[in-house]
């Protein structure tokens, strides 16, 4: 992208609306509740013919900074200080507040570029805190509708004569590419047909998009800050803190890693509020759009059932996951602990047996580089791809070793085995009367492929597909 963009403003003034209308997708949670944004978000947006990155923040507040508010407020004045131009948006149906004149005064002395935005102008009334805005000396404000998508001709003007057009129109050969959001599918993530016998290589270089999951404060923030090394997402001891999916890239021995950032993911009983529901059905959004997904666990109070139905819930989507227990810093008797979480693992998880599981302090940093190589690992095999020949062969030494049981007086036979898809591995099995194969025959071949094909903790689907019968539609001779 050419450029960065901040928005900023006082709490409700609609700066995630204008932020969804810039980036033309719904990425943003919108209400009418004020403060629903707390972290930093960025995505790509157009304008016209102008394309730049963009950063929605949470709204301005005065407070203490020990408090949420203020800890808020210090993410927004980091997103000021890494933009190239502020986009200062007030309401001008209610007009100006003494907020908006403190915070125009701050934007003021960042020595930043600066475009006032007049949102909610097409409301009656609106004249009034338009005209207002003049008072904030920042220049001549923009009368616009995120909503309605009203006045962006307007805004895009006022964004070239603030930035230059330099900035705003670089060469070609100078755009950076740009990023494939989350609200796109993972690429290939369905896999394709397996008709050749080669097995190929698993790419180390592609990206990975890796989404963190879990119930609320059990330190999923925390976590990718230790990644990052900085104080990227809003922590603290507040359960349910973060709203948004918020995306952040960093490198990892070379490799672009692209980390999710969810909200907690409480029991559905306990989710009452429409925000609280918009949050984990955000969460839910990047779990299916992720490759890898880590389940952290609160390693004080592990295994909670909806830790469980979480890890269930990451599986039955397809994805490769894998469980962090966090604040091991916490934890006194480490060797009995891990001993009794590894035993409750293969236990309570019989659906995916072979799970990876890593110790982890999102707070001291211990155990995360084994963490990111599991991740690596699980992704290889959720990748796995293995030949037909190979297949087959092991089809009939299973059946050898223990044949389908005959139902009814007939035996199911099974006469030819393929991998029609990776991304979880999938596979289609040709036999006779597939509806008479018993469910637990059916996990005697999942749990065959898991061990003799090395494929641990990834969700294995295995179809079954009846023969076509040659003699089938034709007449019979008398």
């Amino acid at each position: 992208m050419s450029f960065t963009v901040a928005i900023v403003g006082r709490p409700n003034v609609g700066k995630s609306t204008l932020f969804n209308r810039l980036v033309g997708k719904k990425l943003a949670l919108v209400d009418d509740t004020p403060g629903v944004t707390r972290d930093r978000r960025p995505g790509d947006a157009k304008l016209v013919d102008l394309k730049f990155r963009i950063i929605d923040t949470a709204g301005l507040e005065e407070a203490g900074p020990d408090t949420l508010e203020g800890r808020m407020r210090a993410q927004t004045e980091a997103a000021i200080e890494d933009a190239d131009l502020t986009l200062f948006v007030v309401d001008a149906k209610s007009g100006l507040t003494p907020l908006d004149k403190t915070f125009g005064e701050l934007l003021r002395r960042s020595g930043k570029p600066v475009v006032l935005v007049a949102n909610k102008s097409e409301a009656r009334g609106s004249d009034a805190g338009f005209y207002d805005a003049f008072t904030l000396g920042l220049g001549e404000p923009v009368p616009i509708s995120a909503e309605h998508g009203e006045g962006m001709l307007d805004l895009r003007d006022a964004i070239v004569e603030a930035i230059g057009e330099e900035r705003a129109f670089p060469e070609p050969d100078e755009e950076a590419e740009t990023n494939v959001d989350v609200s796109e599918p993972a690429a290939g993530a369905e896999g394709e047909a397996a008709e050749d016998e080669t097995e190929p290589a698993y790419d180390e270089t592609k990206p990975l998009r890796v989404a963190i999951v879990g119930r609320p404060n059990a330190g999923k923030s925390t976590l990718i800050n230790r990644f990052l090394g900085e104080d990227r997402l809003l922590t603290g001891p507040e359960a349910g803190i973060t709203r948004d999916s918020i995306s952040v890239e960093w490198d990892w021995r070379g490799r672009t890693i692209k980390m999710f950032d969810t909200a907690g993911m409480r029991r559905k009983a306990k989710v009452q509020e429409k925000l609280e529901k918009l949050s984990v059905a955000d969460a839910l959004r990047a779990i299916r759009f992720a490759e890898t997904v880590v389940i952290v666990f609160d390693a004080t109070i592990p295994f909670e059932k909806q830790d469980l139905q979480i890890v269930d819930l990451v599986l039955r989507e397809g994805r490769a996951a894998v469980l962090a227990f966090n604040k091991w810093d916490l934890v006194e008797d480490a060797q009995a602990v891990l001993a009794d979480l590894r035993e409750k693992t293969e236990r309570l998880l019989p659906q995916a047996r072979g799970i990876r599981a890593v110790p982890i302090s999102g707070q001291t940093g211990y155990g995360l580089d084994k963490l990111m190589q599991n991740i690596i690992d699980t992704d290889r095999v959720w990748n796995k791809r293995i030949s037909t020949a190979k297949l087959n062969r092991w089809l009939d030494g299973v059946q050898i070793q223990h044949p389908p049981p005959a139902v009814s007086g007939r035996r199911v036979r099974l006469k030819y085995m393929t991998q029609v898809k990776a991304r979880p591995p999938a596979f289609m099995i040709s036999c006779t009367r597939p509806e008479a194969l018993p469910e637990s025959y059916v996990r005697y071949l999942v749990n065959g492929l898991r061990a003799d094909f090395q494929m641990p903790g990834v969700p294995i689907r295995v179809h079954f597909k009846a023969g076509e019968n040659p003699f089938e539609g034709r007449k019979k001779k008398r």
